[in-house]
């Protein structure tokens, strides 16, 4: 079975952004050694939970996405085509981490899928 293990926050104002959060919630943005401008978020260390990222907002980009961990981005993104999905933006390495995938539901929810792969690149 697949777990939601990440989400994702878009932001016009990554600083802003940040600060909303880090001060009504107490969580803590650390800088991704990444080739982009993203942020690894932390939401606690104790109670059940998932951590996130924060990054700058991709045009058109909605709301937050949470990310399913699967085993293979190809077979996923298959199935979830049969099944009456969409992927709206395919298959992508992110460096280092795994290969990832935005799809939408059949209700219109976008979600991601990501294979984890430290080779990806």
């Amino acid at each position: 079975m697949s777990r939601i293990t990440h989400f994702d926050i878009p932001s016009d104002d990554p600083k802003r952004t940040q600060k909303f959060y880090s001060e009504v919630f107490g969580w803590k943005f650390e800088k991704w050694d990444g080739p982009t401008d993203y942020w690894i978020v932390t939401t606690g260390t104790k109670e059940p939970g998932i951590n996130g990222g924060l990054s700058k907002r991709i045009p058109g980009q909605m709301g937050i996405t949470n990310t399913i961990t699967i085993t293979s981005i190809d077979k996923f993104s298959k199935k979830i085509i049969e099944k009456g999905g969409q992927i709206i933006i395919p298959k992508m390495a992110i460096s280092k981490v795994g290969w990832f995938a935005q799809c939408m539901d059949t209700e219109g929810n976008m979600f991601g899928i990501i294979e984890m792969d430290d080779k990806a690149k």
